[in-house]
């Protein structure tokens, strides 16, 4: 699809590497397509998306202090999971109030905070369409006249119901005992947040937001990322302003080499990734510790080291860094061990990959029973599992020939679907129509 005339088109993705990695694929198809993109980004990110190519207007979202040095980026975040990690030890139902809900206040702060720097810049650049990719809404982006696209690159739990388990829980889809409760919880730990937030979003002129939600549901258009073969779509079905991107796999990561160290098939090894993500590997304690286990097995692995990467120390049937270009990496191996982020998640099943899931926070607990309760794959408690669980885990997914030439097949399927540029082309339209109405 190629519009008639060149676009505007703004994106305003949460601060962590997951979103605006998400974001970064979709906007650079746009920007081939002759769009101007604007790129709406927390201060950690200066430097890094002018260099693919677009219009880089840095927010903070929080008061800088004096004579601060730019950090990496989602340096916050990373601190953040850091300084909360003994929290994801804790079922899901406990985190609710020890770790949900003070991200959310996180997040909301950073909102009311950038809101009078969002609104210049969407008052500069008269964008003709916008774009959020993010779990709590920035009033600028829907006042200001151009159509909003909300797109949902968590787990598709983020927008409940009632046939399907509640968001954040973990709990398995074909056993109700613990929704309620949970449920439950979730009113007792976050409606006065809620209330206040929508108090805030009312007042800077945009729209009520839903019950216990923290993002407007009724926009121009709405995106949302997962494969349809691991989707809700009977129990949680969604009205015709939402798109499902089968996946989103961005184009911009660089060209990956597999060292010779770990290239060479060694008797029946097998070549895996490991990677808790930009966030869960802050985590040096976790991470050494599934080093060391699968250290002693006959495979090959390639590490994603992460943000402390000088503090974890490889073992011989390992490479790695702190950072790997993860849309390279997946197709040439075997097997993806992970935290079940959804980006991570979503681009192991568009390359048709079994999965081993520890998950640690947010929407990872969902994922990872996802993919078990499926069958793609194994869902392992991160902090309680016993080397033997875990390499029996790799060994079992690997032998497994039956499950393997299935995902197989749902990679080629996904992939076909090419959900890139399903989403890219709804952006496209909306921002479109926007045009054609105004001129």
């Amino acid at each position: 699809m190629v519009a008639q005339a060149p676009l505007t088109i703004m994106f305003w993705p949460e601060s962590a590497y997951g979103p605006t990695n998400q974001c970064i694929g979709l906007a650079s198809i746009l920007r081939e397509r002759g769009h101007t993109i604007v790129f709406a980004a927390e201060r950690s990110w200066a430097g890094k998306l002018a260099a693919l190519g677009f219009v880089e207007e840095l927010v903070d979202l929080a008061e800088r202090a004096d004579g601060a040095d730019d950090e990496d980026p989602g340096k916050f975040w990373t601190e953040f999971i850091a300084e909360t990690a003994p929290e994801f030890r804790k079922p899901t139902i406990e985190q609710l109030s020890t770790f949900i809900q003070p991200t959310y206040q996180a997040l909301i702060d950073g909102a009311k905070y950038s809101e009078p720097r969002l609104r210049e810049i969407v008052a500069h650049h008269r964008p003709d369409v916008i774009v959020e990719d993010n779990v709590v809404l920035f009033p600028a982006l829907v006042t200001s006249g151009a159509p909003f696209v909300r797109i949902v690159s968590c787990s598709p739990l983020e927008l409940p119901g009632p046939d399907i388990p509640p968001p954040f829980s973990g709990l398995p889809s074909a056993d109700r005992s613990d929704w309620d409760a949970y449920r439950a919880e979730f009113d007792r730990t976050h409606r006065s947040l809620w209330a206040d937030f929508d108090t805030w979003v009312r007042a800077q002129g945009a729209a009520p937001l839903p019950d216990l939600e923290f993002m407007p549901r009724h926009n121009a258009a709405n995106l949302y990322v997962y494969p349809a073969e691991a989707d809700y779509l009977d129990t949680r079905p969604l009205d015709d302003s939402w798109t499902r991107m089968d996946s989103s796999v961005r184009e911009t990561d660089g060209d990956y080499v597999v060292p010779a160290d770990v290239a060479n098939r060694r008797d029946d090894s097998a070549l895996i990734y490991l990677s808790l993500g930009s966030l869960g590997g802050a985590d040096v304690g976790l991470m050494q510790r599934l080093v060391d286990v699968l250290g002693t097995t006959r495979h090959r692995l390639i590490v994603s080291k992460g943000p402390q990467a000088d503090r974890i120390t490889l073992a011989d049937n390992m490479v790695g860094a702190q950072m790997l270009p993860q849309t390279k990496v997946i197709p040439e191996v075997d097997l993806v061990i992970s935290h079940g982020g959804n980006n991570t998640v979503t681009e192991t099943l568009h390359f048709g990959k079994p999965l081993i899931i520890l998950p640690l926070f947010w929407d990872q607990y969902e994922n990872a029973q996802r993919i078990d309760e499926l069958g793609f794959g194994v869902r392992l408690d991160t902090y309680r599992f016993t080397d033997a669980e875990l390499t029996g885990a790799v060994d079992r997914l690997l032998a497994d020939t039956a499950l393997r030439e299935r995902l197989a097949a749902i990679g080629a399927a996904v992939r076909a679907r090419d959900g890139l540029r399903v989403g890219a082309d709804v952006i496209e339209r909306v921002g479109t129509q926007h045009r054609a109405s105004v001129d």
